[in-house]
């Protein structure tokens, strides 16, 4: 008896879009994750070495069919983000479905701790968006951002700090509804608490990284939020590819 789940190996990626696309509408929320066994989102600082290359190849699908990939600042800084440019068989795929040839860049900071000069920005296909607080929006370090990026300030009650509410709000006004979420857990944690989550994508590499490493959402939200399991691959070296999305 086969108790394991198929091998990404053995599917197409017309076979992957068909089954991470199921039930998708818009505006929607996909967040994309990789933890190890015992739960941390990370090994030695940064998720490099988890999930493989079946994994990857996930990734880049998601990111084809993306409008907006939404990423908090230090995420950007820690995982050594570049600008975000797909594969050339991404953008042929996009560009016959009418898409842009890339998803928008966009970026949460609510200190604009970002510099202007950074390739993100500065080798951008896409003109960046940068979502952050009301008092982030007026101080100089926007001013700098603005000449290489679309500053946008998505305060609610706090003028100090950035609403994810109102963050996918301004991201949906600008027709992006299909939002690609990488991290980092702190995004991720406020998102869990607003309740904002259509879909959780998670790689379980299996290992066990018995250190101090992150969860992958950290923050504080006293509901739990019901998933409903739609399916699990598995990849190259045993790693587990997870599909969740809210139930409803």
């Amino acid at each position: 008896m086969n108790l394991l789940p198929p091998l990404v190996a053995d599917l197409s990626d017309d076979d992957l879009l068909a089954l991470y696309t199921d039930g998708v509408r818009s505006p929607w929320l996909r967040v994309n994750f990789v933890t190890t066994l015992d739960g941390s989102a990370s090994a030695a600082g940064t998720t490099g070495s988890l999930g493989g290359a079946d994994d990857l190849r996930v990734f880049d699908l998601l990111r084809r069919v993306a409008d907006v990939v939404l990423v908090a600042a230090g995420t950007v800084r820690d995982e050594g983000y570049g600008p975000m440019v797909l594969h050339d068989a991404d953008v042929a795929w996009r560009r016959t479905r009418g898409m842009p040839d890339h998803p928008v860049f966009a970026i949460v900071s609510g200190s604009l701790s970002l510099d202007p000069a950074s390739p993100v920005f500065t080798r951008a296909p896409i003109r960046p968006v940068v979502l952050t607080s009301a008092t982030g929006a007026a101080s100089s370090r926007a001013e700098a951002l603005s000449a290489v990026a679309d500053v946008v300030p998505c305060s609610t009650t706090d003028p100090k700090a950035a609403d994810v509410r109102a963050v996918l709000d301004a991201l949906v006004a600008r027709g992006l509804g299909a939002v690609h979420c990488e991290g980092g857990p702190t995004l991720l944690g406020a998102l869990v608490a607003a309740d904002l989550v259509d879909e959780l994508t998670l790689t379980i590499d299996p290992t066990l990284e018995g250190g101090s490493g992150p969860r992958i959402a950290r923050g504080s939200s006293p509901d739990l939020r019901r998933m409903r399991p739609v399916h699990v691959l598995r990849g190259a070296g045993d790693v587990l590819l997870t599909r969740s999305v809210r139930a409803r």
